[in-house]
């Protein structure tokens, strides 16, 4: 699950690159692809989804042979070969998801292009983060605000921070994400965005911290997977949300390959209950009805890491997202409280 202020949950999904990997794709796709020849066939779109399938195959081949080492070590038979099959297994479902996210990103390409990707990230085109000319009526990063969201056994609480970072030139805002599970901290992020002076709001990265241990209440750090920052390793910023969104347009959120690749098209921008029944698919009416007189903004979001789960995100007009909607899994994270519009008062509960 994601809030509109993301999180990520990739670690079983992704193909960890080391920094040397990372820098040789950033360097040149065509050197990966060998004097490229693919380049000149695919376009630079279809290209990057055939470097990085290398490369996901590079390491699930890396993975597998650091497994054996680790069965190597095994001093009972049984459990030997207990844990050589499970290395196996594991090796075949990996690279049936280098195949699928190969494919997915390639479907990718027919919406976005085949053009690369590098955004105009020019400092003159923001504004002061604190204080932005044109806020975002959908995403709103006004200092102090507060959502809370529930879903099933987690509790998110997001924060936007009297805190600035500077990204490349571009003064962002911290927002502060942090998820519960039965009171404990399981995840804590800062995540960092921009505003432009047009009013869309870039998306720079995040610095993620995942918690687990034997004691919860005692957290243990044990994962910063999904960080990323823009002008790093040749990670690149993406747009989190529109001033003027369009129906049928398709953008990348965030662009950190092999990591953190979120995309989002913009399903209707006049959404209210009851307009369309494919949009109300969990969506809880009551909730519905007192936030979206017929102006709120949906958006259907993927990973191009986590190919074949879709997810629905709602926003309204100067609140920002309200619900989460999973159609496969009929997961729904919906808003229960906000601290900054009378609208958040007393909210339906999940």
């Amino acid at each position: 699950m994601s809030t509109g202020y993301t999180r990520h949950r990739s670690d079983d999904h992704r193909c960890p690159e080391d920094h040397r990997r990372r820098l040789a794709l950033t360097c040149g796709i065509g050197l990966m692809l060998g004097a490229g020849s693919a380049l000149a066939q695919e376009g630079f779109c279809s290209a990057t989804a055939t470097a990085l399938f290398r490369a996901c195959r590079s390491e699930v081949k890396d993975d597998f042979f650091v497994a054996q080492a680790r069965c190597i070590n095994v001093s009972d038979d049984q459990g030997r070969r207990g844990c050589s099959g499970k290395a196996r297994t594991a090796r075949k479902k990996a690279n049936k998801l280098c195949h699928r996210q190969r494919q997915g990103r390639r479907d990718a390409c027919r919406s976005l292009g085949e053009g690369r990707y590098d955004p105009n990230f020019d400092p003159a085109l923001f504004d002061d983060p604190r204080n932005p000319t044109n806020p975002n009526a959908f995403f709103p990063l006004r200092v102090g605000n507060r959502w809370e969201y529930r879903g099933g056994a987690e509790t998110i609480i997001v924060k936007v921070l009297n805190e600035t970072k500077a990204i490349d030139g571009v003064r962002c805002i911290v927002v502060r994400d942090q998820v519960f599970e039965d009171g404990d901290l399981i995840e804590d992020t800062d995540d960092w965005f921009a505003t432009a002076k047009d009013g869309d709001v870039w998306y720079c990265g995040e610095e993620t911290k995942g918690f687990a241990g034997d004691r919860p209440r005692l957290p243990e750090l044990v994962s910063i997977d999904g960080s990323f920052k823009a002008g790093r390793d040749g990670d690149k910023p993406g747009i989190i949300s529109r001033a003027a969104p369009v129906p049928g347009e398709v953008y990348l959120e965030e662009f950190s390959l092999g990591n953190a690749e979120d995309m989002a098209e913009v399903l209707s921008t006049t959404y209210r209950f009851g307009a369309d029944p494919t949009l109300d698919e969990g969506v809880p009416r009551p909730l519905a009805e007192r936030l979206c007189p017929g102006d709120c903004v949906v958006t259907k979001n993927l990973s191009l890491l986590e190919p074949g789960i879709i997810e629905r995100k709602y926003y309204a007009r100067g609140i920002g997202v309200f619900l989460e909607v999973k159609p496969d899994s009929e997961e729904v994270v919906q808003l229960t409280g906000c601290n900054f519009d009378d609208r958040c008062v007393n909210l339906p509960v999940p």
